[in-house]
């Protein structure tokens, strides 16, 4: 008898399962990158805004400067225009204008040098209108002169016309000689200029102001350019003040008084100045101070000066 034995059943073969590995995740990856294109765009965009704001800046400044520039320009080619018509109305002021030593050529080269100067600065623009300010009042008084000197050629020739008529020529030569000698004798004033004066400490220290009320005295400072006719000596500066209100200041007591001008006219003035005048030598920085009882008021206080009966200049300061 045969016996059976239950074998065990067969199973397949499985072989050993390997352990998967996790997926990355790159996500993290790819929104850092995005942020740091991100931030680099931005950072690239606002840098150039940023050049392209001062790109403008420095062109907005320059073309501001050109233009000051040129303004100032035009100022000066315009005073230069009034020294050629100088001329050509009287011959006797191209020596004058011309003289590579005179006040004029010195002011000339000093405005010259800043108009030409295409990187100008403010401040340089600045002292070149105040330049083209002195030779315009030179210009002026100029001006001035040549009309009193037309005025006088023509009240010559009147004379000169009566005194043919009585056949005495010699006399008419020697009163137009005479009269050409004494406006050649009569002194120039420059670079005029007034300073209000606040007085400290009983006086020992001054402080300029621009206010009225602080005010105690005017001063008052000007050159005399050189003169090659006037003879060496004391001369004789008459100064009138004017206050806001038109009028002549004046008190006796601080030195005021009355002249007479060239024409016969009596002319009141606020105060006298002599200076000493070498023949062909200026006079630099005569001082002249104004003092008053009365408080000053605001407004613009102007001045002339004259000299045997001419006016040799003027110039304004204005108190607030």
């Amino acid at each position: 008898m045969s016996q059976e034995f239950n074998r065990p059943e067969q199973q397949p073969y499985v072989p050993p399962t390997q352990p998967q590995q996790p997926k990355r995740n790159n996500t993290g990856i790819y929104i850092a990158i995005i942020a740091l294109l991100l931030c680099t765009n931005i950072y690239l965009f606002i840098n150039r805004n940023k050049v392209a704001e001062e790109r403008d800046l420095a062109q907005t400044q320059y073309s501001s400067s050109d233009s000051s520039r040129r303004a100032v320009e035009g100022e000066y080619n315009s005073a230069l225009a009034r020294l050629d018509e100088l001329v050509s109305k009287n011959a006797e002021m191209d020596s004058l204008i011309s003289d590579r030593n005179g006040e004029v050529a010195q002011l000339r080269k000093q405005i010259d040098a800043i108009v030409k100067d295409k990187n100008a600065s403010a401040a340089d623009l600045g002292k070149a209108k105040r330049l083209i300010a002195t030779l315009n009042g030179k210009v002026r008084t100029y001006e001035e002169r040549i009309a009193e000197l037309e005025g006088e050629n023509t009240r010559l020739t009147e004379s000169n016309t009566t005194l043919a008529r009585e056949k005495d020529s010699t006399a008419t030569e020697n009163v137009g000689l005479a009269q050409k000698v004494k406006l050649g004798a009569v002194l120039h004033a420059s670079n005029i200029r007034m300073t209000p004066i606040d007085l400290r400490r009983g006086g020992k220290k001054e402080v300029e102001t621009g206010k009225a009320k602080r005010t105690d005295v005017l001063r008052i400072m000007f050159d005399i350019d050189e003169n090659r006719i006037a003879e060496s000596g004391r001369k004789e500066i008459f100064l009138r003040i004017y206050g806001p209100e038109g009028n002549v200041l004046s008190n006796a007591a601080y030195g005021s008084g009355v002249t007479t001008t060239a024409d016969g006219q009596q002319l009141n003035y606020t105060l006298l100045k002599q200076i000493s005048l070498q023949q062909n030598q200026p006079v630099k920085d005569v001082i002249v101070d104004w003092n008053q009882d009365s408080d000053y008021k605001k407004g613009s206080y102007n001045i002339e000066l004259y000299n045997d009966g001419y006016k040799i200049g003027s110039g304004t300061v204005t108190l607030k």
